[in-house]
Parts: structure tokens; C-alpha cells; sequence
């Protein structure tokens, strides 16, 4: 498979490439900083230089042809303003999703957050509330429209990322409550949705348990 991940760059999206590199799948990282690409190669995928931020849906579409699936992993990052929340975490995401229908390519899966939908309307606006709020509002709305689309989604939201070593175990429900999560485990939840065909048209919270990752995911349904 070709996988195009926007967001390339990022650590889930990193430990996601080399995970399907080593299966012997095709994974595209879409950055927006050339300097980023020989760390995408060595994570053994073709990085592509294009900005969301910058991007039509006819040029995002192009740097999809060929591709399989693609995955939102993508993010304003941990420094980030509240505005870029949105432009990034949710505009991002839903521009993505168009270009995805447009291209051809029905699969498509989206890392968001955990309790995404519980954020404090009062304290997300933009202008004037608290940036976790916001991008939680952000994700909310990106995967409101992604669950809209007439592509073949997931919405994955795990909790707490932590580096730890992944465990290939995890709890997934609607609701699963507070948890962490390695990163490591989030990449293998995404690979298995798409190499294996599980979990599409759900949308699920993930955190750390005691089922193996394929039999969780083929207990979705």
C-alpha cells in the first residue's frame, strides 16, 4: 500500500513509516519543511514538501495520486497558538479529507484526542480562551467533518502520549476515561486499521490495556 501521512514528520508519524516500511508498504511523509526530509527517509519514507497551511485542495490532491490511504497526523504543534489549533489540527484535516474525496483515495485515518468533544465552549474561542481548549475544539470539528465525508474513515483518539516502548496492547472504546498511551502503540493501532482493513467508520478512544491491538480493533466490528 501507499500511504501518504501528513504531518510526516511528527513522532507517531515517524514510529507509523517505519513500521509500514519494514511491512513492505510505501509510506509518503508530507512536510512543511525541507529540512525535515532526511529524517522522514530514514524512517524509511518518501518525504514530499507541501504546507496545509499554503495548500488547495487540487494541490494536495495531486501529492495524493497513487496513494491508497492516507492519515492525518498532522498538528500546530506543543508551541503553538491557539489560531494555528485551527488552521492546522482542524482546517488541516478537513482540507486533507477533500482533497482524499477528490483524488480518488476512500481510506483515510485521523488522529485526534481523547474526550475531544467535552471541551469548554466558554474557553474556546480563539481570540480570547485557553489554547488547549481550542485545539480540543479544533480536533472536535475536524473529525465532526471527517465523519461527514463519503471516505472510508477512522477516528483514532488516543489519550496521554508518552515515549514509552509500546506494549501492542491496548483498552479502545467510546468513552475509555482518563489514560496514556505510548506513541509507539498509536503508530501500530494506525498500521493495523489500514493493512488489516479493521475499525473503519468508527471512531474510538484508545489508552493502554491488556488486549493485543488486532483483537481490539476486530472487536470494533
Amino acid at each position: 500500500m501507499r500511504i501518504v501521512i501528513a504531518g510526516g514528520h511528527g513522532q507517531i508519524a515517524l514510529l507509523l513509516s517505519r513500521r509500514l516500511a519494514d511491512a513492505g508498504h510505501q509510506p509518503v511523509g508530507l512536510i512543511r519543511n525541507p529540512e525535515q526530509a532526511d529524517d522522514v527517509r530514514v524512517a524509511g519514507a518518501e518525504p514530499v514538501v507541501l504546507d496545509l497551511e499554503q495548500s488547495s485542495v487540487d494541490e494536495i490532491g495531486l501529492a495524493l495520486d497513487g496513494a491508497d490511504a492516507v492519515v492525518f497526523a498532522a498538528g500546530g504543534g506543543p508551541n503553538s497558538g491557539a489560531a494555528r489549533k485551527l488552521t492546522v489540527d482542524r482546517d488541516g484535516a478537513v482540507l486533507l479529507a477533500r482533497a482524499a474525496e477528490t483524488a480518488g483515495v476512500r481510506r483515510y485515518v485521523m488522529i485526534s484526542a481523547l474526550a475531544a468533544d467535552d471541551y469548554d465552549r466558554d474557553a474556546a474561542d480563539v481570540e480570547t480562551g485557553e489554547v488547549f481548549q481550542v485545539y480540543l475544539r479544533a480536533k472536535a470539528e475536524a473529525d465532526e467533518a471527517v465523519r461527514a465525508s463519503e471516505l472510508d474513515w477512522t477516528v483514532l483518539r488516543p489519550g496521554g502520549l508518552t515515549d514509552d516502548p509500546g506494549t501492542g496492547r491496548v483498552r479502545l472504546a467510546e468513552r475509555t476515561g482518563r489514560g496514556t498511551i505510548p506513541r509507539a502503540d498509536v503508530a501500530a493501532l494506525v498500521a493495523a486499521c489500514l493493512t488489516d482493513g479493521l475499525a473503519v467508520g468508527v471512531q474510538v478512544e484508545a489508552v493502554s490495556g491488556d488486549t493485543p491491538i488486532g483483537e481490539a480493533l476486530a472487536a470494533l466490528g
